[in-house]
């Protein structure tokens, strides 16, 4: 039989891995009496672990308390934490930095040695290259996703592109981090349509609003449409061609928030695409190396694109001649 200490250990594992358990198979998890498990049970209570009677069948159920107590991770758990929390140390939400460098200190000082080892390893090996993004508080990120969550219109003061202010009032479906941004998808109630939002552009404004009933996504996928939204129709210039390569192949070439892909047949695909200029759009559809039929865009990506197969001749001719002369 397990002493004392180890067996609470290893109850507390056993609640942490299942949301309920009954008294006789903690007992024969533990090899111990049920007068045992109620003991252990009573003794957790007095370390501050919130563990709940069930109703029904005699079950216990380890439930949030008022602090967070310490928790037991397995090796895989503990390294993920480590990673997560030095990955937030460097990421696009304000005031999380700080808090995630104590975290991180407090973990790494308890961790075991051949896990320290595995954290600085992966650590001292990987580099983290990232652009400067604009960053969000995270009481705006939670007053978002409450929101969310509890299904209540959000109203909140807007910042657009060009910086004009403006008050919304939406119906939240999703908060959603895409390509380095946070935004929020949402019904827009005085434009009667669904509207993607810059997280670090909203200041909410609270209290919610009243509660309604939740739509379907849009388009029947939030992360299509955001992403279809990003990549084309929010720009001035768009474009459709179809690439000669199923969509399965063509989509290691196109790079997230470049465009949106959308499957014809075994051996074709259309790439919706939008841009600030013409010849940002060729870049863009050359870049996939694949080759492709103009389906639909403005006449000055015609003459764009020719102008680049124009500027490649030349180049290759001029090669050549030297080449030769």
């Amino acid at each position: 039989m397990l002493e004392t200490s180890a067996r609470l250990l290893a109850l507390l594992t056993l609640l942490q891995t299942r949301p309920d358990w009954t008294g006789a198979e903690l007992a024969a998890r533990l090899g111990v009496t049920g007068r045992t498990v109620r003991r252990d049970i009573d003794r957790l209570r007095e370390l501050g672990y919130p563990v709940h009677a069930t109703r029904g069948a005699a079950g216990y159920q380890l439930g949030a308390g008022a602090a967070l107590p310490p928790l037991l991770l397995d090796d895989d758990e503990a390294v993920a934490v480590a990673v997560g929390l030095r990955s937030a140390a460097g990421g696009s939400v304000t005031g999380l930095e700080e808090a995630s460098l104590r975290a991180l200190s407090k973990l790494e000082q308890v961790l075991p040695p051949r896990l320290r080892h595995r954290v600085r390893t992966l650590r001292g090996a990987t580099l983290r290259v990232a652009a400067p993004v604009p960053e969000v508080h995270p009481d705006t990120l939670m007053a978002i996703a409450e929101a969310c969550q509890r299904h209540e219109r959000l109203r909140f003061d807007y910042r657009a592109h060009n910086g004009a202010l403006g008050l919304r009032t939406v119906e939240p479906h999703t908060l959603v981090h895409f390509s380095r941004h946070w935004y929020l998808v949402a019904w827009d109630v005085e434009r009667t349509d669904w509207r993607t939002f810059r997280a670090d552009r909203i200041t909410p404004r609270i209290p919610t609003g009243p509660r309604y009933a939740p739509r379907e996504p849009p388009e029947g996928d939030v992360a299509a449409y955001l992403s279809m939204r990003l990549s084309t129709r929010a720009w001035p210039h768009q474009a459709t061609v179809l690439l000669h390569r199923s969509a399965d192949d063509a989509a290691d070439r196109v790079w997230p928030g470049t465009g949106v892909l959308e499957a014809v047949d075994e051996h074709s695909c259309r790439l919706h695409v939008g841009s600030e200029s013409p010849e940002q759009l060729v870049w863009m559809i050359t870049s996939v190396d694949l080759d492709f039929t103009l389906l639909d865009g403005p006449p000055e990506l015609v003459e764009a694109l020719r102008a680049h197969a124009a500027r490649c001749v030349r180049a290759v001719r001029d090669f050549g001649g030297e080449r030769t002369g």
